[in-house]
């Protein structure tokens, strides 16, 4: 019983001293003047979508929730987020060239489509962003006709 106590003490001595470990969480901006959104006539339900469920995560208007300061989680945020931007930043999008705006409208409709997105672990703590299917139908639909619009179809 004793090597117990002394293990969760050891426990909670370490959860506590990586509280003090720093990083650089991923900058938050309001105001992108290159954000999709901004840039783009999108209805109101692909634009309710898009920043319920995606936005977090791939534009620079991340929303960091408690939880995000508590080392380890805050760690796991953080790199979520990195790739996330990386793969995908809505908030450059009007920056993009038009071949790269249709690949990524591609991979969009993909990863709704088979369920990828948004990830799983997202949406544990954010319901709200979980897609039913109409929601998917949605957006969707939204990536072709923004590809027939980029291809002036």
């Amino acid at each position: 019983m004793k090597i117990f106590k002394i293990i969760i003490w050891v426990l909670l001595g370490l959860f506590i001293l990586i509280q003090f470990f720093p990083v650089t969480y991923p900058e938050t901006i309001e105001l992108n003047e290159n954000d999709l959104v901004n840039s783009n006539t999108i209805s109101k339900d692909v634009e309710l979508i898009l920043k319920t469920s995606c936005y977090d995560c791939h534009s620079n208007e991340t929303r960091y929730p408690w939880y995000s300061y508590v080392a380890p989680i805050k760690w796991l945020i953080i790199r979520d987020i990195k790739q996330g931007r990386g793969d995908l930043n809505f908030s450059d999008w009007s920056t993009l060239k038009a071949r790269d705006k249709i690949k990524l409208l591609d991979k969009i409709a993909e990863e709704v489509d088979e369920g990828n997105m948004p990830m799983p672990i997202y949406t544990v703590t954010h319901r709200n962003a979980s897609l039913d299917e109409e929601r998917r139908e949605i957006l969707v639909e939204w990536t072709d006709q923004m590809m027939n619009d980029i291809l002036g179809e």
